[in-house]
């Protein structure tokens, strides 16, 4: 038995302020390509079951675009006659009874099952049963239906148990609203042929549970997820009656996303800094400035920073401030502003009025640079 795990695919999700040529925001249109390459994999591998634990838009309100594709990607799969199980994610399941679950739209395909409720669903078919665990705003009421899944384990056919939820504090999201799997409710992963999970966005065996997986998000909310690839699980769980029974095996299927890739430039010889972009066409780079002073920082425009990455998709810049400067402690530079560290660093070597009339002339003059150059473009 073939299964293919994905999850928090978070369609609508967008960022930058990029537009591509069709007039999408240029990360939106990232998210949707990730997703039409699993659809793709899907068609190719044709697994037993499809299975996505949760997350599938960004918003529990998406967009119709979102909406749009994802009923058009939806109709493609459908048409495998492949079982798709699907659960909801905390950022597709409303905070209040006022609204209606988004994955409702989702029950009139022949071959999806969603589970969205908040409460514990079995799925079953003749060789497998899916117990879902979709996100629970109540965790009070998770503990019966945990107790409730147990339950309903059946030992003569496949156990799968899917959720959305943060296993263990490595998993923790620190986001509004996570739910967070009892550890002393861990034993019933020991029960399952495989646990598959949402809502850590990186791939990874949880702990020291063998049959237990994030298969991660399929691209990049967040540059603090640079270092994990994007893809999904292909499970393999062996039949009874086969000599490999009781084996089993995830392998992770990496698929092509943007990159993004990370500079840094060591201002305290700035002028014969060697800066390579051959690695930096169509992504998202991020450029640190390391051991920058304060004349430096007002020198060093970020469209100059940028002009040394002509193909890259956006370039976002960072200033760290060299450290043992007599101006503060570099806890302090962090605080503040280019503005009030420049005065600072005045301060410390005029006179009270010295100060006081050199005071006014800065503040006019970053108030005529701010005009005059807007760094965010």
């Amino acid at each position: 038995m073939k299964i293919l795990h994905f999850s928090d695919t978070h369609l609508g999700f967008n960022d930058l302020e990029i537009l591509n040529a069709a007039n999408i925001n240029q990360r939106e249109a990232d998210f949707y390509e990730a997703f039409s390459q699993e659809v793709e994999q899907i068609k190719k591998i044709k697994p037993d079951y499809i299975i996505h634990t949760g997350d599938l838009f960004h918003r529990s309100s998406p967009s119709n675009r979102a909406i749009t594709f994802a009923l058009e990607q939806f109709k493609i799969l459908d048409s495998l006659n492949i079982p798709f199980i699907l659960i909801a994610g905390n950022h597709s399941t409303p905070r209040t009874n006022l609204s209606s679950p988004i994955l409702k739209i989702f029950e009139n395909f022949k071959n999806v099952y969603v589970s969205y409720s908040q409460e514990y669903k079995k799925i079953e078919f003749k060789n497998a049963v899916f117990h879902t665990l979709p996100h629970m705003n109540d965790e009070t009421q998770a503990l019966s239906q945990i107790e409730l899944c147990e339950q309903n384990i059946n030992a003569d056919k496949k156990n799968i148990l899917m959720m959305h939820c943060s296993v263990g504090a490595h998993y923790l999201m620190a986001e509004f609203g996570e739910w967070v799997f009892p550890h002393d409710k861990e034993l019933i992963f020991s029960k399952m042929d495989y646990v598959a999970l949402g809502h850590w966005h990186g791939f990874g065996r949880v702990g020291k549970h063998e049959n237990v997986y994030y298969s991660g998000s399929t691209e990049r909310t967040s540059l603090n997820d640079k270092r994990n690839s994007k893809g999904f699980v292909l499970v393999t769980l062996n039949e009874k009656n086969s000599s490999l029974f009781g084996t089993f095996e995830a392998e992770f299927k990496e698929i092509k996303i943007r990159p993004i890739v990370q500079k840094e430039l060591d201002c305290e010889d700035f002028e014969n800094v060697l800066i390579d972009a051959s690695d930096t066409k169509d992504a998202i780079v991020e450029v640190k400035l390391i051991n920058l002073t304060p004349l430096q920082s007002i020198e060093i425009q970020n469209a100059q920073i940028k002009a040394f990455f002509p193909d890259a998709m956006s370039v976002s810049v960072k200033r760290e401030f060299v450290k043992g400067t007599n101006a503060t402690n570099a806890t302090d530079i962090e605080a503040l502003s280019l503005e009030e560290y420049f005065l600072e660093h005045i301060k410390e070597d005029a006179e009270v009025k010295e100060y006081e009339r050199l005071k006014g002339k800065i503040q006019e003059l970053f108030a005529q640079y701010e005009e005059a150059n807007d760094d965010t473009l």
